[in-house]
């Protein structure tokens, strides 16, 4: 898959390595899940049927960060991981727009002539609340309405799932309340994390559990503190584990920045500077504090015993 930056006003120098018709799906697609790939599914069957090239319109930073809403400056899906799972899914190029106030201040009429007819789009495909321009006054029937037949617009249902609209938003709500089943089962695929591996305390070793200690490498929505069962990738290979999401209260006091420690069962490689990514399978417990490193190491000791029981119960 191609992945072109590209920013208003277009320059088609940088987009130069295409030309003709395409088919493109468009949105921020944070999470990529189960409502954002049917818009990505409908523009992959659709450039299958005209017999063009499917490629992906997102935007970077996410434009409600970019408009001073903070807690989206952190992602379900960072960009480099959403475009793996572009790619993974067949996307044939993605143009990541660069949001910032000057494609902020576009209105409708102009992100559809100076971008999309730019392009050359032949199909759009959106969902069902897509907006665009300024103050977000496009819709999907304003895209319809722009186009004067130039290219076909497709509007995708929400997809629901139990009787609920599947969004980020519910994820992200989803995440803060340790509910990892629903997390799972709207996003597709369990949530997961990336980090590289770097110097700790080294408490978790004088314990009895070495652990892995992430700093992340980009800004994810953080699951609610607390005990985790994991399944972790490192160096091509996966190793189930448990991972303490938070801020340690047994030995600091006061509001800190979550840590990520992850001890991973039947392993004992050094890969301090490694990357590994962390998928997110069930819930523990919540984050406490313990009166003693005896009662700590204790319920360590039965929390790596659940958290094989749940993976047993996941594979």
């Amino acid at each position: 898959m191609k992945i072109v930056p590209i920013a208003y006003p277009l320059n088609m120098d940088e987009v130069g390595f295409f030309e003709g018709k395409q088919v493109v799906a468009i949105g921020d697609f944070d999470g990529v899940h189960l409502g954002h790939q049917e818009v990505i599914g409908r523009a992959l069957s659709t450039a299958e049927k005209l017999g063009l090239p499917s490629a992906i319109m997102t935007f970077h930073p996410h434009p409600r960060a970019v408009m001073g809403q903070g807690k989206y400056e952190a992602a379900l899906t960072p960009l480099e991981r959403k475009m793996e799972i572009f790619e993974s899914m067949g996307v044939n190029h993605a143009y990541v727009v660069t949001f910032d106030a000057s494609l902020m201040r576009l209105s409708p009429e102009l992100f559809v002539s100076d971008m999309l007819e730019k392009l050359g789009v032949e199909s759009v495909i959106c969902g069902f609340d897509f907006t665009f321009g300024f103050q977000g006054k496009g819709t999907p029937d304003t895209l319809c309405e722009l186009s004067h037949g130039k290219f076909s617009v497709e509007v995708v249902r929400p997809f629901h799932m139990n009787g609920e609209k599947v969004s980020s938003t519910r994820i992200r709500e989803a995440l803060q309340t340790g509910d990892l089943d629903s997390v799972a089962h709207l996003l597709g695929r369990p949530y997961s994390i990336t980090g590289t591996v770097v110097d700790g305390e080294k408490r978790g070793r004088q314990l009895g559990f070495p652990t892995a200690n992430l700093q992340l490498d980009e800004p994810y929505v953080s699951p609610s503190n607390g005990v985790y069962a994991i399944k972790a990738t490192v160096r091509g290979a996966t190793y189930l584990g448990v991972m303490n999401i938070g801020v340690k209260p047994t030995f600091t006091t006061g509001e800190l920045k979550p840590s990520y420690e992850a001890h991973l069962f039947d392993f004992a490689q050094d890969i301090y500077g490694e990357k590994v990514t962390v998928e997110l399978i069930s819930f523990l417990r919540a984050e406490r504090k313990f009166s003693s490193l005896d009662e700590l190491v204790a319920q360590i000791k039965r929390d790596s015993e659940h958290a094989k029981q749940k993976l047993a119960e996941n594979l």
